[in-house]
């Protein structure tokens, strides 16, 4: 099959999910969303902690409907930090990752910090990664922040209320070199948060991701990435993003992607460094659904950076000298 072909049956299929899971979509996820998702897969699936070689960070912020205010005119559009790092032991075929979001949405916040770990093994041309993570999920609501229609009489008027909780999910992933695909599942046990009112239940709920990417070198120093997200709420409501990206030399990159019925973007990126190993992404929104209730941009500045291991192999000289030769 030739690459023409392959790019043909990919965009076929993805077109064939989006018409499929635009029938059923529905806006009810609780994870932070990002725009750049395709640099980083980590946060969807732990398959991807230490897929590649030496250590690597992120530090992502993300400013969605920026300047939007609610009707008492105090603010309360999402912004969100991720930090990422991952490492990888290439004699035992293990990665290892770090990942820690902060998601503040009007009155509520959440914090997530968890480790991650993948096992990568090889199998022939490929690659099949499988992945866990464990950590701590905290949620807080501020009492004097909430706008409440019909208050009840036992709701406190002000304070604040926190609650932490375990958290853990899987994932698996295949690399074929050219394409790649991986499902995972996060908040598996789904933590009640009550805030010390027991009849109140704010469950988080199940999210599964389907990631899938395709990379086409048409020419020369230029590669092409088609990808697709596909996110589900405990197997009920679906969302999705599609993306193109395209980078020259590994050195600048551009692209644009759509979010199902919320947004269309543009994607920057430029490397700098002689190893092109500091990488600093923008992300543009421009939001086209429910501009009733949103601001029309959200903006995403994202920083990664790679620290390749280093080669502590000396090679071994021969040394001559008139009576010895070793």
């Amino acid at each position: 099959m030739t690459t023409k072909s392959r790019l043909d049956n990919f965009l076929k299929l993805g077109i064939s999910l989006i018409l499929f899971l635009g029938a059923g979509y529905a806006q009810a996820q609780q994870d932070a969303q990002f725009t750049q998702y395709m640099y980083n897969g980590m946060f969807y699936n732990p398959a991807f902690a230490g897929k590649e070689s030496g250590y690597r960070f992120s530090a992502l912020h993300r400013s969605q409907w920026a300047g939007y205010s609610t009707s008492t005119g105090q603010g309360g559009a999402p912004v969100t930090q991720l930090i990422t790092a991952q490492g990888r032991l290439d004699a035992k075929n293990i990665g290892y990752g770090l990942s820690i979001v902060n998601d503040q949405i009007g009155a509520s916040g959440n914090l997530e910090v968890n480790l991650k770990a993948a096992y990568h093994k090889k199998i022939k041309r490929a690659t099949l990664s499988v992945g866990g993570y464990v950590g701590m999920f905290s949620s807080s609501l501020d009492y004097g922040e909430l706008v409440v229609v019909n208050p009840e009489p036992n709701l406190p008027q002000s304070g604040k209320e926190s609650q932490l909780a375990l958290d853990f999910g899987a994932g698996i992933l295949y690399d074929r070199g050219n394409y790649y695909l991986g499902l995972s599942s996060k908040h598996l046990n789904q933590p009640t948060f009550d805030f010390g009112d027991a009849t109140y239940a704010n469950q988080l709920k199940n999210h599964s991701y389907f990631l899938f990417g395709y990379r086409v070198r048409p020419i020369g120093q230029l590669r092409i990435e088609p990808n697709l997200l596909i996110k589900a709420v405990s197997f009920n409501n679906f969302s999705y993003d599609v993306s193109v990206m395209a980078t020259h030399q590994n050195k600048i990159n551009g692209g644009i992607s759509y979010r199902g019925e919320e947004s269309i973007s543009l994607i920057l990126g430029y490397s700098m460094l002689r190893d092109n190993s500091l990488k600093l992404g923008y992300a543009f929104d421009l939001v086209t659904g429910g501009l009733e209730a949103k601001s029309p941009t959200s903006h995403e500045l994202m920083l990664r950076y790679v620290l390749p291991t280093s080669n502590r192999e000396v090679e071994r000289v021969i040394q001559r000298t008139p009576r010895f030769r070793f």
